[in-house]
């Protein structure tokens, strides 16, 4: 599994780090297995400069090597950097939990790009500001971690997900990329129509599953960081 973690930091004016994550594992496709973009919350202190909500993504390769996979979309983000962003790329594929770990961190309280280029740098994973002050440097480590963790943030692109429109069966769910529908308890939905606009399924042990709840005659997908 390769793990590339991008933080744009974006503009007001500009599209947001989901968006650029969703561009790069298009372009990717071409030559790799993408499994998915996980989207992931951060820290909401306001001492932290964001223009949205302070989000970082991750794209998840089924293979790949490191060197070459962050040489293949280093030029893309250079080429796309917007003017008043602070980009940031990671890529690795063994992820160390220490990693995981400042990921949860930047979720709470403020941390610094210093603090994660030492860490980078002590597992050797790599990790590259490019452009700006570089402060989503933090956000691409992050990205890295908590998707690695497998527990954390929702799925932007997940296999045809995004071809799904209304209401659908739970089979449809499944045969588009989905491993599983449950409810917000764990209980395992398996009949019954589910709303599949704008689904964004959570990455639950390592999965994209999509947590519903009833809502008059059908299920409904729950968006949860």
């Amino acid at each position: 599994m390769i793990y590339i973690g991008i933080d744009d930091t974006d503009t007001l004016e500009t599209r947001g780090t989901g968006h650029l994550a969703r561009d790069i594992a298009a372009a990717l496709a071409a030559n790799y297995e993408v499994l998915g973009v996980v989207r992931h919350q951060l820290s909401a202190d306001p001492r932290v400069p964001c223009t949205h909500k302070n989000s970082c993504a991750a794209i998840l390769l089924a293979d790949g090597e490191v060197t070459a996979v962050f040489n293949h979309i280093k030029p893309l983000m250079l080429a796309d950097f917007v003017p008043g962003s602070d980009p940031g790329l990671c890529v690795a594929d063994a992820v160390p939990a220490a990693i995981t770990a400042f990921g949860h961190k930047a979720q709470r309280e403020l941390v610094t790009q210093a603090e994660a280029r030492a860490l980078a740098a002590a597992h050797t994973i790599l990790l590259a500001g490019l452009g700006g002050d570089e402060d989503g440097v933090i956000g691409a480590l992050s990205a890295v971690g908590l998707t690695a963790g497998g527990s954390d943030g929702r799925y932007i692109e997940v296999g045809r997900l995004r071809e799904l429109t209304g209401l659908q069966p739970v089979d449809a769910l499944l045969a588009a990329g989905i491993s599983a529908v449950q409810t917000l308890d764990g209980q395992p939905i398996h009949d019954g129509l589910v709303d599949s606009d704008r689904m964004r399924p959570a990455r639950r042990d390592g999965r994209p599953v999509a947590i519903v709840e009833w809502q008059d005659d059908h299920w409904f997908p729950l968006k949860l960081d």
